[in-house]
């Protein structure tokens, strides 16, 4: 199937990018008016960075994984469910990964998060449930990785980046838009269930 056949991962992947290339080059600053302060927004200032600060990324590296991974299951699950469904499931992840932050430090006004990895982890695992035989290749790794096994290690990755507190990347974000994923897919294509757990004890 065409990528073409996914006009909402297209757009979505050109937002990213464009941004993103603005945001870490020419605009740096804009960073600072889109990211998300749970402690503003909790007082009416800036609601809106609850949405905007899934467009922007903390540098080129954070930018690309989550470009290659939109770029990997986003076609596969948009043509899929159908675009309407995808918009959902982006947006819900975007803001349900996001909420469990703002609830957390909502009195802490030194902390800041930003990044579309809550959104994107929603859809690559509500699309290895439905496509859990796909594999993909991330370089320098000469072989294809399964997709059940890169999103273990997604979420390892996230696990351990979360400790390090090393950044204003949201990495509990990554679980809780797993979890939206999972449960999203639980309640529109409870079936998908049924069809991914034959495939995985075949």
């Amino acid at each position: 199937m065409p990528i073409t056949d996914a006009p909402l991962t297209l757009l979505l992947l050109a937002a990213m990018g464009l941004l993103g290339a603005l945001q870490l080059t020419v605009l740096p600053g804009i960073n600072q008016r889109l990211l998300l302060r749970p402690y503003s927004a909790a007082r009416g200032v800036r609601r809106w960075t609850l949405l905007t600060s899934g467009f922007v990324h903390a540098d080129f590296m954070h930018l690309l994984l989550n470009g290659m991974s939109l770029w990997f299951f986003g076609p596969l699950l948009e043509q899929t469910i159908g675009t309407f469904l995808f918009g959902l499931l982006y947006l819900t992840g975007l803001v349900l990964s996001q909420w469990r932050s703002y609830a957390k430090h909502r009195d802490d006004p030194g902390y800041a998060t930003l990044g579309a990895s809550g959104a994107i982890s929603a859809v690559v695992f509500a699309c290895i449930v439905h496509h859990p035989q796909q594999s993909l290749f991330i370089l320098p790794i000469p072989f294809p990785i399964p997709a059940p096994l890169f999103a273990v290690g997604y979420l390892a990755y996230s696990w351990w980046s979360s400790r390090q507190g090393r950044d204003n990347i949201n990495h509990d974000a990554h679980l809780d838009g797993a979890i939206t994923g999972l449960l999203f897919v639980a309640l529109t294509a409870p079936r998908a269930y049924l069809q991914a757990l034959d495939w995985l004890l075949r």
